[in-house]
């Protein structure tokens, strides 16, 4: 029981805010999260490609791996998404895993 007539417990804000109100501060926190998720994501691509690129291919298996992971972020793109395109994409990550089973 409180002991001054004023002091009251605290109010929980959101049991009096409509539905749509609650219903957009959840997806403002949501979207506050894929941001931050999306921003770890950067740093690590950034992270690999230092480390990928930092020196050049000592061997014709290193070159495929960069080539590969440069195809697999050009099929990410909307112009990649043309069959055309991810035939030849396919085709050529096939080739190279056909010729590295051969060495």
């Amino acid at each position: 029981m409180p002991k001054d007539k004023d002091e009251r417990p605290p109010v929980q804000l959101d049991e009096h805010r409509g539905m749509a109100a609650q219903v957009a501060t959840d997806a403002r926190r949501h979207l506050s999260e894929v941001e931050a998720d999306q921003e770890a994501l950067r740093r690590a691509q950034a992270e690999m490609e230092t480390f990928l690129f930092a020196r050049d291919a000592a061997s014709w298996p290193e070159a495929a791996e960069r080539a590969k992971y440069l195809l697999r972020l050009f099929a990410a793109t909307a112009e990649a998404q043309d069959p055309r395109y991810r035939r030849l994409i396919e085709a050529v990550l096939e080739d190279f895993r056909r010729l590295a089973a051969k060495t």
